[in-house]
């Protein structure tokens, strides 16, 4: 029985570190982004797409990201998400070009918007339903919290010593997870049933209208803004006529799944409010752009 706790113990290690690098990728360019600017000469505009690309992709993909998870298994889909984060990682540190780096940011964004809803389903299926799953939310919401603090302050102390290692920092610990992970993380048992259709219109309409809105936010963009809700309306739309939907809405009417996300389909809702928080990290680098004071030391403004 202990052998089975510590096991246990291990798999939430390793999920929390997986979240921990995705909140902490989302503010870890905040502070790097003028000695990039200083080092490659980007315009103002490239610059801050370097953390809008992460953050309208993170949050335009999560909902996707937990529905990839059900049909293709989410210790699959953890693991290979997380392999190409750290790749993606690797290829911006050797980057020298504004839009190659941008590129970069966009893919670590889907990657971790598919990373996060197979995790945190992980722990669902991991934990019992009680007070040990409710303790493993708790630490594994206290880790996504404490990666982007930590984000801000190991920017500024990396970008003190070159800003290319902000891109190469997450590489060796999400290589690790993905080493360790397959030894702790329990395999999934062969569906024996149809694990149901995939809703297509509702995952164009809802991942369209996540893109946009961040995209609005981001951009101060009134027509993307626009076209945001009215695809986030034809969204509620579909999964009304669905068979198989994206999201059942009947899980924002459980008082349940949408405190705890006990059931199979109520980690989702929880990643409306991740990408709520995906679009502040945003924002906050893009008024760390603006600010007389960015050109400070980069360690001041980490801290």
């Amino acid at each position: 029985m202990a052998g089975i706790d510590g096991r246990r113990q291990a798999a939430l290690v390793l999920l929390c570190a997986a979240v921990f690098l995705d909140s902490m990728d989302l503010s870890l360019m905040g502070v790097a982004l003028p000695a990039i600017q200083r080092d490659l000469s980007l315009s103002a505009g490239t610059l801050q797409w370097l953390v809008s690309g992460y953050a309208v992709a993170y949050g335009g993909f999560l909902l996707l990201g937990g529905r990839m998870a059900d049909l293709f298994g989410r210790r699959r889909v953890f693991l290979l998400s997380l392999g190409v984060f750290a790749a993606a990682s690797l290829a911006g540190g050797l980057l020298s070009e504004g839009w190659p780096l941008v590129v970069t940011r966009v893919v670590k964004g889907v990657a971790a918007a598919l990373t996060a809803p197979a995790a945190l389903s992980l722990i669902t299926t991991t934990f019992t339903e009680g007070p040990g799953r409710n303790r493993a939310l708790g630490i594994y919401s206290l880790a996504g919290a404490t990666g982007y603090s930590a984000g801000l302050v190991a920017s500024g102390l990396l970008t003190e010593v070159s800003w290319r290692l902000v891109f190469f920092l997450p590489v060796p610990i999400a290589l690790l997870v993905v080493a360790a992970a397959p030894m702790v993380l329990p395999k999934e048992a062969p569906r024996t049933g149809s694990a149901g259709g995939f809703d297509a219109a509702g995952a164009v309409t809802a991942t369209g209208g996540v893109l946009l809105l961040v995209y609005a936010l981001t951009e101060t963009s009134r027509p993307a803004g626009l076209v945001a809700l009215l695809l986030l309306g034809a969204f509620v739309v579909v999964e009304r006529r669905q068979r198989d939907p994206l999201i059942p809405l009947e899980v924002f009417r459980s008082r349940t799944l949408t405190a705890g996300g006990s059931g199979p389909d109520g980690y989702r809702p929880a990643f409306l409010v991740a990408g709520a928080f995906s679009l502040l990290g945003a924002a906050l680098a893009y008024l760390g752009i603006r600010t007389p004071g960015a050109d400070r030391q980069p360690a001041r403004s980490g801290v």
